[in-house]
């Protein structure tokens, strides 16, 4: 008997893609504080249009 290997890819393509979320809804805060940082540090006082924390944009 032949086995078709065809959808174990994409198994494992669904399994990495969920493993990614989970970790980036685990850590949002750390890596929302880490772009915004980053973004501050590239562009100064004018990344006020970062969305905070509450999900809404931070009027400065």
């Amino acid at each position: 008997m032949k086995q078709s290997r065809r959808g174990l890819g994409t198994v494992e393509v669904v399994i990495v893609i969920a493993v990614l979320i989970t970790i980036a809804l685990i850590f949002r805060g750390a890596i929302l504080a880490y772009a915004t940082d980053i973004i501050q540090s590239v562009f100064g006082d004018s990344a006020s249009v970062v969305a905070g924390p509450s999900g809404t944009e931070d009027a400065g």
